[in-house]
């Protein structure tokens, strides 16, 4: 199975696990999503996650367990929300100036610069700038 944004894919599996309320969701690896998933580990969005064998030989599954607040009944997710920004058709790009907020600074923004891929607070941090991969909050 080939896909066009494997990025716009993982979030969409996110996003949909949460709104049908699973507890985990499995989907391709990659090294970028791997360091999505560090990222939204990190600041707590996520509870874990873990590159395992696929079922078809030399195929990596990255397996993302989503965090949930709350008991039983009252249980909600942590993230409410996730937005693909740069997609294939339009790249999005900021300097260190202009590196986005997302919801005050409630959520994240996680970009990919020349240093890697990290948080936009992060890359504020350091002065760079990057292209805006998405937001989640």
């Amino acid at each position: 199975m080939s896909f066009t944004d494997p990025i716009a894919d993982m979030l969409t599996r996110i996003r949909n696990a949460v709104l049908a309320g699973h507890a985990q969701v499995a989907m391709p690896n990659s090294k970028i999503k791997v360091e999505i998933a560090k990222i939204l580990k990190d600041e707590g969005f996520l509870e874990g996650f873990e590159v395992v064998d696929g079922e078809h030989e030399g195929q990596k599954v990255l397996r993302v367990k989503v965090r949930y607040v709350g008991e039983r009944r009252q249980r909600r997710a942590v993230i409410t929300g996730l937005e693909r920004v740069s997609k294939p058709g339009r790249r999005i790009y900021t300097k260190k100036t202009d590196i986005p907020w997302v919801l005050s600074g409630i959520g994240v923004a996680i970009l990919s610069t020349p240093k890697g891929v990290m948080t936009g607070v992060r890359a504020r941090q350091l002065g760079v700038g990057g292209e805006i991969i998405c937001k989640v909050w």
